[in-house]
C-alpha cells in the first residue's frame, strides 16, 4: 500500500488538482462489498483527506462525486493501476541507463 499512496492523490492527478487537500490515504474500494466488509490490500486507490471523505469531493459520497467527475471506484482503480505500470516502467528505464 505504500506504493499506492506514493503516487499521490489519484484524482489530482486525473485533473482535479484544484479540490486536493490534506495527506494521501490510501481508500479501500466499496464497490461490491458488504456494509461491514473491507477490500483487499489489493483494491486500494490513494486519495488526498478532500477526496477520501469530504463532501461533496469524496469518494465515501459516491453519488456527488460520480456527478462531479463522472468517474467510479473501478475508474480511480484502473488509473491506478496505469500509474503504477507507467512508474514501474519508468524504475525499469532508469535501472537499465545505470
Amino acid at each position: 500500500m505504500g506504493r499506492v499512496a506514493s503516487l499521490g492523490c489519484i484524482v489530482g492527478l486525473l485533473g482535479f488538482e484544484a479540490e486536493c487537500e490534506g495527506r494521501t490515504c490510501v481508500h479501500h474500494l466499496r464497490d461490491g462489498q458488504g456494509i461491514t466488509d473491507r477490500a483487499s490490500d489489493f483494491l486500494t486507490i490513494p486519495v488526498c483527506e478532500a477526496h477520501h471523505d469530504r463532501q461533496p469531493f469524496g469518494v465515501h459520497y459516491q453519488r456527488s462525486f460520480r456527478t462531479r467527475t463522472s468517474m467510479t471506484e473501478l475508474d480511480l482503480l484502473a488509473a491506478t493501476i496505469r500509474a503504477l505500470e507507467l512508474r514501474r516502467q519508468a524504475e525499469i528505464g532508469a535501472a537499465r541507463r545505470v
